[in-house]
């Protein structure tokens, strides 16, 4: 008995290292300045490594997590197997839905939206996301690093290996402001984002358990040519942090905007095969809402009527609804 349980701890030693070695890979990667391809490069190293941290938790705890069915009266266990006789394990999603799952809602929000994007970039070039959510990569960095020390003990922590800070390499004017510009990332990951979010509670999206974000100030300088260098990063809930939002103005980002061509792109790949741009006129015209007052969109200086968000969600609940009422109309109708 001794002897197993050995081999047990020895094993979920060789997860733990393999766990550390994917994240600070990850970290590496994301802070190297001649790396562009950041993000994918991070999401799928830290889904590994949180796959592996969790495995090492469950077979340290002596939970079975490997796939399997009862069979039998004696409903005895049945693995789930590849082809090649292997097991297949818990992914990470699984991992984190189990009920003694010992993450709070916060960090499985976070890896939860970067699995989901994940799975939106996953076969396609991606451009600009790096920005867009580097606060939920920070957050999953942060987390790890704590969660490791909790589960295990801080001698497995990474502090002393590797700065945790996820860093903006040489940040120039020109790059700060284009923090706030993105009109290049997929409509896809705007799409994700937007409908990941409102699934979520205020307290999930505002911890920084979730995303991690900082106020960047310039430092006054003393050497030449050392100032698109010189920004020092400030949790924003800190003490300072707070102090510097009551007297700075942060510009928001603009809202993601929609021609109805793309809003009939998005209904169809929602399932509406039939939603046309005639229909989604007959919506806006009913509900009136080109009205400024609704705040569904906006006249751009194109000429053009530009749709928020807030309409393509507005849109496809009204349009489930008729299709309901259609099917009910077709069955009383036979």
């Amino acid at each position: 008995m001794p002897r197993k349980k050995r081999i047990c701890f020895s094993f979920a030693d060789e997860l733990i290292k393999k766990s550390q070695e994917a994240a600070l890979s990850a970290i590496s990667i994301f802070n190297n300045p001649s790396i562009t391809f950041k993000a994918e490069n991070f999401i799928v190293l830290m889904v590994i490594s949180w796959t592996y941290l969790m495995h090492a938790y469950y077979k340290k705890t002596g939970i079975d997590y490997r796939y399997y069915k009862l069979v039998g009266r004696t409903q005895r266990k049945k693995y789930d197997k590849t082809k090649r006789g292997a097991y297949k394990y818990w992914e990470l999603e699984r991992c984190l839905d189990d009920s003694k799952c010992p993450l709070d809602g916060s960090i499985k929000a976070n890896l939860k939206f970067l699995i989901g994007i994940r799975h939106e970039i996953e076969h396609q070039m991606t451009t600009q996301i790096d920005e867009l959510i580097s606060a939920k990569f920070q957050a999953c960095a942060i987390n790890y690093n704590s969660t490791i020390e909790k589960l295990f003990g801080k001698k497995y922590g990474l502090a002393e290996k590797l700065v945790m800070a996820i860093q903006f390499f040489g940040l120039s004017e020109g790059q700060i402001k284009k923090l706030q510009e993105y009109n290049d990332v997929p409509q896809n990951i705007i799409d994700f984002i937007a409908d990941y979010e409102l699934q979520l509670s205020e307290e999930e999206k505002s911890s920084p358990k979730y995303s991690y974000k900082v106020i960047y100030i310039r430092e006054s300088v003393n050497h030449e040519g050392q100032a698109d260098k010189a920004y020092r990063f400030i949790d924003e809930k800190s003490a300072i942090g707070k102090e510097i939002e009551t007297v700075l103005i942060k510009p928001g980002k603009e809202p993601a905007k929609y021609k109805p061509t793309q809003i009939k792109e998005i209904m169809h790949r929602k399932g509406y095969s039939d939603f046309t741009i005639k229909k989604h006129t007959d919506l806006w015209k009913r509900f009136n809402a080109k009205n400024p007052k609704l705040n569904y969109g906006v006249m751009m200086a194109d000429g053009q009527w530009y749709w928020y968000h807030s309409w393509l969600l507005k849109v496809e609940d009204e349009y489930k609804k008729i299709k309901e009422q259609e099917a009910i109309n077709a069955q009383t109708n036979e």
